[in-house]
């Protein structure tokens, strides 16, 4: 199983990203996604969590700015961030708990992160 997280980049603040996070390999089922941030220095930052049936919850630092979404039918979870500041600027990670068969309890896995870049 991998998670593949994409579209970071260099935006300019006032400015918009939309990062994608696709799960393949043997899944049988997804349960809660999310998206977390580490800027440097500083720990991993909680950032939006999605259940399998939409509901959505997000950290007081991006509610109103950013919003989490996601595609069961291509395991993808996706995070919209609007109005970017230069604090934004971290390493985003995807997580999403998943089973790889009926047999087999839920796991947690991570993506290997895209970086995020505001320039002020």
């Amino acid at each position: 199983v991998q998670l593949q997280a994409s579209g970071g980049g260099l935006v300019q603040a006032g400015g918009s990203l939309r990062l994608p996070c696709a799960a393949s390999g043997s899944i049988f089922r997804i349960n809660d996604m999310g998206w977390y941030r580490q800027a440097p220095g500083k720990q991993r930052e909680l950032l939006a969590t999605i259940t399998r049936d939409g509901l959505t919850n997000y950290a007081d630092s991006v509610k109103g700015r950013f919003t989490i979404s996601r595609d069961n039918a291509k395991n993808t979870v996706y995070l919209q961030m609007n109005s970017l500041q230069p604090e934004d600027t971290a390493v985003y990670y995807c997580n999403a708990d998943l089973r790889t068969s009926a047999t087999i309890g839920y796991r947690n896995y991570w993506g290997q992160g895209t970086q995020v870049t505001v320039s002020s």
